[in-house]
């Protein structure tokens, strides 16, 4: 008697859902599900950052030093097209490294730069160097081609470093050569 009305109500509820679902909305509904979770590791975002920053020195993509014109402490470097941050080369590091005592964030944003000395146009890995407070110096805000946060493989505006299972606190930010576009 006491769960009489739970079985009406589980009766009731279950042909009020059959009447307004079939099976293949369901199927569908379970299409898109495989569907994203299968294309999820396609997204963007470039995950190998701290991987990739450590074979930096010997990168066959990575240009010669006479064909890499500029400074990498000055803001207007030509690698540095898409980055807002502190340089990491003058914060202790290098324009591929980060400074001692940080780390590189397991996750950055990209950007595409052209090198003035050969023409050609660049994709750049942009890695956050996490572990200590912020260096303070060379901040450079240069937000060429950069997309709302929204779209955060492209977003320069996101502390990249609260990705990784190092310590949140961002200190600068280098600038790797991926490939050539």
């Amino acid at each position: 008697m006491l769960f009489k009305w739970f079985d009406k109500l589980t009766e009731n509820t279950t042909r009020q859902s059959a009447r307004l679902t079939s099976r293949r909305s369901f199927l569908a509904s379970v299409g898109t599900v495989l569907v994203g979770t299968a294309a999820y590791p396609l997204l963007p975002v470039w995950r190998n950052g701290a991987q990739a920053a450590s074979q930096a020195g010997a990168d066959p993509k990575e240009v010669s030093p006479g064909q890499d014109p500029g400074d990498p402490e000055s803001c207007e470097y030509w690698r540095y097209c898409a980055i807002d941050g502190y340089l990491c080369s003058c914060c202790g590091g290098t324009k591929t490294s980060c400074p001692p005592g940080t780390q590189m964030a397991p996750i950055t944003w990209i950007g595409t730069c052209r090198n003035p000395a050969d023409g050609k146009d660049y994709i750049i890995s942009y890695n956050d160097c996490c572990g200590k407070s912020a260096c303070g110096r060379c901040q450079c805000i240069r937000n060429e081609n950069d997309t709302p946060a929204y779209l955060p493989a492209n977003s320069n505006n996101i502390n990249w470093c609260s990705g990784g299972p190092a310590d949140v606190v961002y200190n600068c930010s280098t600038a790797i050569i991926l490939g050539i576009q």
